[in-house]
């Protein structure tokens, strides 16, 4: 089976969702930051806080090659992720890529708690979410074969949007009922898109 590549802002629950659905379809859950945190032996925040983002990113690409070549995995990926081509090209010969989106008000509630976000540090935070997310959004449009706005849904809710997504793309069997239900997901395919703006 494919894997099944989450990508994403932070705050729009590329984790949560991740491990309910890598649960759902019996997958195996791999997060990228994670796995570069147990590397490197310390955290995001610090790795960018000594070396830079430019060294993050570095660290990053290495990760996502490598993950990219197993199957059957559901990946959540960093929010910068999207803005290197290369890892777009790893991440979709052998993935379908489903962006989570929500509103910049929304990431800033779920994120106020949080400390460890080195990208919002310095500024207003609402300030630079809506910055950062002017400038990603059209890579993650550009990158993903399916956006879904997770901004009032639940994480369960937010799954059963994914599955019918990969129903859709054949890529997991679809009921017998399931084809109907398609014509009322709030989501957008970049097949979509384009037929809208032709």
């Amino acid at each position: 089976m494919k894997n099944i590549v989450l990508t994403g802002f932070m705050g729009v629950g590329k984790n949560a969702i991740g491990k309910k659905l890598a649960k759902e379809l019996g997958l195996k859950f791999v997060n990228t930051d994670d796995i570069i945190e147990k590397k490197e032996g310390i955290t995001i925040t610090q790795i960018f806080e000594k070396f830079g983002e430019k060294h993050f990113r570095k660290l990053e690409k290495e990760i996502i090659k490598k993950v990219a070549q197993g199957k059957n995995q559901v990946i959540s990926t960093g929010g910068g992720v999207v803005l290197d081509q290369e890892n777009i090209s790893n991440l979709t010969e052998n993935g379908v890529i489903i962006c989570l989106w929500a509103s910049p008000e929304m990431i800033r509630e779920r994120t106020e708690k949080e400390t460890h976000r080195p990208l919002l540090e310095g500024v207003s935070r609402e300030e630079r979410i809506k910055e950062l997310l002017d400038y990603r959004k059209p890579f993650y449009e550009k990158s993903a074969d399916y956006i879904i706005d997770t901004s009032h849904l639940t994480v369960e809710e937010t799954v059963e949007k994914i599955l019918k997504c990969l129903r859709f793309k054949q890529i997991i069997k679809m009921p017998s009922l399931a084809r109907r239900t398609l014509l009322f997901l709030r989501i957008f395919s970049r097949r979509d898109k384009r037929s809208t703006s032709s």
